[in-house]
């Protein structure tokens, strides 16, 4: 367990094109490991998040804790350079539906060799696009569900990646906060439909089980816009005791600030599935630890692997984080049973 202050906003060591002249003075020596000179690869990647938001800039950083960082380091160990033997390209999908079907087909127009994805909605939107192009989804949930895999072992077709949670990740959310509010009585779940898994579902029946086996009432509260944020945990500020879990979502990744504003004007206590929430100033996440294993499957497409014998690979760790300054302005007092199986304590 350690104990730090809130990460302050990451500002990258090194310009991005300070670090591709960097990578590409060494690319001679670099092309002993293995990297391939014949032709130029594209590596093309879609997220929802605006480009200018902050998380897309630290993911953007070359920081090997961020996404992109620790792919272009992970590609490079494995002899590929990034502006000698292949480039990467990136698109927003953020703007509703018409941004989304514009980037998806300028990623396809590229004919790049393999497609990232970092949501359930993006890896829809670019398999309906496309069945030869490989795709590699970084945080999708239920895969098989949602029918992008045959199976977590054999996938088949064009697509691999890694899930980020569970169904019964909705029961522990639920146990987590319930040991916070331990006078709680009903507990508040956050999502927006169209962009959770199976609307939802996913993760209800687990917490619905463990809410009738703690004596809680679960109460709904699905929103589909930024507008909705205030209505939807405002009601949760007045008697009885209340609590909320917010669910892996990517609509509430992108309005995380504004979930965790309202949450905090409210006073409601909300446990969230990312620690991105906390860097917002959130009360306390439980997710998987952040681990950026997609270079390896990268490379092995890039060198004629098939996305689909490529077996869908789950979270190895997950880690709870609390913000101890948070809970006593909710007028909280965790635990110390709480505290000492946290991974990362906040003031």
């Amino acid at each position: 367990m350690s104990v730090r202050p809130a990460p302050a906003r990451v500002v990258p060591a090194v310009a991005r094109r300070d670090f591709i002249r960097l990578a590409g003075a060494t690319a001679a020596g670099l092309l002993t490991l293995g990297a391939t000179p014949d032709r130029m690869r594209i590596v093309a990647s879609i997220t929802v998040l605006p480009l200018d938001d902050e998380l897309t800039r630290r993911n953007m950083s070359e920081s090997s804790t961020s996404r992109l960082g620790a792919l272009i380091a992970g590609l490079r160990q494995r002899g590929w350079v990034e502006g000698v033997n292949y480039r990467f390209e990136v698109r927003s999908s953020f703007g509703g539906p018409d941004k989304m079907k514009i980037a998806v087909q300028e990623l396809i127009d590229l004919k790049p060799d393999v497609i990232l994805t970092g949501s359930t909605v993006e890896t829809a939107a670019i398999m309906a696009a496309t069945t030869t192009i490989p795709i590699v989804f970084a945080t999708s949930n239920d895969p098989v569900g949602n029918r992008f895999v045959e199976s977590l072992a054999h996938p088949g077709g064009n697509v691999t990646g890694f899930t980020s949670s569970t169904p019964e990740m909705g029961g522990k959310w639920l146990q987590l906060i319930k040991e916070a509010v331990p006078d709680m009585q009903r507990v508040g779940v956050l999502f927006n439909p169209a962009s959770t898994p199976r609307a939802g579902r996913y993760y209800l029946e687990s917490l619905e089980q463990e809410a009738a086996a703690s004596g809680i009432a679960v109460d709904l509260a699905p929103i589909s816009a930024p507008a909705e944020i205030d209505g939807a945990i405002g009601r949760f500020r007045d008697p009885p005791k209340a609590a909320m879990i917010s669910l892996v979502d990517s609509f509430l990744v992108v309005n995380r600030k504004a979930v965790v504003e309202t949450a905090a004007r409210y006073r409601v206590p909300m446990i969230y599935p990312f620690h991105y929430f906390m860097d917002s100033g959130g009360l306390m996440s439980y997710g998987p630890t952040l681990e950026v294993r997609s270079a390896d499957y990268v490379d092995l497409i890039l060198r004629g692997t098939k996305a689909g014998d490529l077996p869908v690979q789950s979270p190895r760790k997950y880690e709870l984080l609390i913000n101890r300054t948070v809970a006593s302005a909710l007028g909280l007092k965790i635990p110390y049973t709480l505290l000492a199986r946290a991974d990362e304590i906040r003031e």
